[in-house]
C-alpha cells in the first residue's frame, strides 16, 4: 500500500525539482544576443546595445569572491590588454548586488564592469540561470558575441584556469578575414 503513495511523492517532487530548474533555452552562434540593461559595481547602466560596433564577451558566473569565480575574473583581468587588442569589452554578470561587485571588483582590481543581475532575468534569458528555489544563481557560461551583436561563440563548460586565453585564441581566429 505504501508503494504507489512514495512513487507518486517522487513523481510529485520531480515535477516541482523541474519547474524550479527551468531555464530558458541558450541562444546559440548566429542568433541575436539577447538584450539588457544592468547596472554594474558603480551604479551606472550598461546596456548591450551600447557596445555595438565592439566585440563583447560577456561571462556569467555563480558567486563574487569565490574560488573559481576570483579564478575566472583575475584570469580577464590579467589578459585585457590581449582581449582589449583584439576590439573586445568584457562583462561579467551575477544575481550579486552592485555593492558585492564593488567589494569584489575593489579587491582584486577587477577593471571591468561586473553586472547586477538581481532578478535573474538577463541570466534566464541566455539560458544561465540556476533556479535551486530558496536561491538563484547564475551557470558559468560566457557568450562571445560580435560586433553585430550576435552570438559568435559560446562557452557551456568553463574551465576557469585558462577560460580567458580560450576566449583570446577563438577570438583571434574569429577575427580572420
Amino acid at each position: 500500500m505504501k508503494s504507489p503513495w512514495i512513487a507518486l511523492a517522487l513523481i510529485a517532487l520531480m515535477t516541482i525539482w523541474a519547474r524550479l530548474t527551468y531555464a530558458a533555452e541558450t541562444p546559440s552562434a548566429g542568433q541575436a544576443a539577447p538584450l539588457f540593461q544592468l547596472p554594474d559595481q558603480n551604479g551606472k547602466s550598461h546596456a548591450l546595445a551600447d557596445y555595438r560596433g565592439n566585440w563583447v564577451v560577456l561571462y556569467f558566473y555563480p558567486k563574487d569572491d569565490t574560488p573559481g569565480c576570483t579564478q575566472e575574473a583575475c584570469q580577464f583581468r590579467d589578459d585585457l590588454h590581449k582581449l582589449t587588442a583584439l576590439g573586445a569589452k568584457i562583462l561579467g554578470v551575477s544575481v550579486d548586488d552592485s555593492s558585492s561587485h564593488a567589494a569584489f571588483a575593489q579587491k582584486y582590481h577587477l577593471p571591468f564592469p561586473l553586472l547586477a543581475d538581481r532578478d535573474g532575468k538577463v541570466a534566464d534569458s541566455y539560458g544561465a540561470l540556476r533556479n535551486l528555489g530558496i536561491a538563484r544563481i547564475a551557470k558559468r557560461y560566457t557568450f562571445l558575441i560580435d560586433q553585430q551583436g550576435n552570438i559568435a561563440k559560446t562557452y557551456l563548460k568553463v574551465d576557469t584556469s585558462r577560460h580567458s586565453q580560450e576566449i583570446v585564441d577563438d577570438l583571434g581566429r574569429l577575427k580572420k578575414p
